[in-house]
């Protein structure tokens, strides 16, 4: 149990000592190190979150809510609309490093309006609130991660086959993870679960991530390619599909790493359900469907060198290399947050929402 709970609370991202930098675990370095980094100016907490050395919808917004009062911190004025402008500068800036994830711009809205909200404190009082509001997203989180992982594993009994696809572990939240949540609890509770982890391209976060958190807590994981997720469905392995989420529509589209779509059209194909697990904050009322969601381009490279010792394409061959593709809502069986689970019509069921 003690090898399970270092990865169930596994401590990814949090203030340094001195509240004036967010320290990290670097992603890309997993499974193979497991190193820190510390991040104190705009640009490299914008590079974290582009380059994915944190990511995970929640641990991309804990990160900004963390790095926006680290800058705020910086500011070095008493005046409050010099303090504002500056604030909203580097909030864009990093708005502007994924543009998928709902998770990023939530958190720093949310810390935005902590300073909008009190333009008639001192500045330092002000931070000071700022430091508050990102502690208590990380605790929100947390909370979160919990209840999901309630709801998500009464879904499953002992013994059932899983099939996830991504990273939506601890490491890409605070605690427990959204998608492994159920699994993570269920193990605790003396559950055991056959789990078969996509490697998940381009960026292999099944292979690094998904199957070095469940092996490290001692569930019982194969890490199949992407495209083997048809056949272990047809051998009868699988009784259900769990994926988290980058942004989820009005309508229930729901966007997840490039692949997630594919996996759920698989699972409707052999009967299998298909579930999608995030925190509310990641379903965009705003947003009417998944035709409306921007998904991010990502470098021709990642797909012909990244994790090759040489090129595995000639270099004139054009690469088309979206991170993300969204799951039609007709093909997904609930959505499950910290609120509970949403059936379709989501369009209704989501009236229910507490925002």
């Amino acid at each position: 149990m003690d090898a399970l709970r270092e990865i169930t609370h596994i401590d990814n991202v949090k203030l340094g000592p001195d509240e004036r930098s967010v320290v990290i675990i670097d992603q890309t370095k997993l499974p193979n190190a497991t190193e820190y980094l510390t991040l104190e100016t705009p640009k490299e907490l914008y590079d974290a979150i582009f380059e994915l050395k944190v990511r995970g919808a929640p641990a991309i917004g804990i990160c900004a809510g963390f790095g926006m009062y680290v800058l705020a911190q910086t500011i070095d004025t008493e005046d409050y609309e010099i303090f504002l402008t500056k604030f909203t500068e580097y909030k864009d800036y990093l708005n502007s490093s994924r543009p998928t994830a709902v998770n990023l711009s939530w958190a720093l809205n949310r810390m935005e309006q902590v300073v909008k909200a009190h333009g008639s404190l001192p500045v330092r009082e002000i931070i000071a609130l700022l430091g508050k509001e990102c502690r208590m997203i990380q605790e929100e989180d947390r909370k979160m991660c919990r209840a999901i992982s309630e709801y998500g594993l009464s879904l499953i009994k002992d013994g059932d086959g899983i099939l996830t696809h991504c990273n939506a572990g601890p490491l890409a939240t605070s605690q427990y993870g959204t998608a492994l949540g159920p699994l993570f609890l269920g193990k605790e509770q003396g559950m055991n679960f056959k789990v078969f982890a996509d490697e998940t391209r381009p960026l292999l976060q099944g292979a690094r991530l998904t199957s070095y958190e469940l092996q490290k807590a001692g569930i019982d994981v194969t890490l199949i390619c992407d495209n083997m997720a048809s056949l272990v469905m047809k051998n009868g392995w699988v009784q259900a599909c769990f994926v988290g989420c980058d942004r989820v529509a009005a309508n229930g589209d729901a966007a997840n790493k490039i692949g997630t779509s594919g996996v759920a059209i698989l699972a409707n194909y052999y009967h299998i359900p298909f579930y999608v697990l995030g925190p509310s904050s990641t379903i965009d009322l705003n947003c009417q469907t998944g035709a409306d969601i921007e998904i991010e381009l990502r470098s021709p490279e990642e797909i012909k060198r990244k994790f090759y010792e040489k090129p595995m394409a000639l270099e004139e061959v054009k690469c088309y290399n979206p991170a993300f593709d969204v799951t039609d809502h007709s093909l997904i069986s609930g959505i499950i947050t910290e609120q509970g689970i949403f059936r379709a019509p989501y369009t209704e069921s989501f009236k229910g929402l507490k925002k």
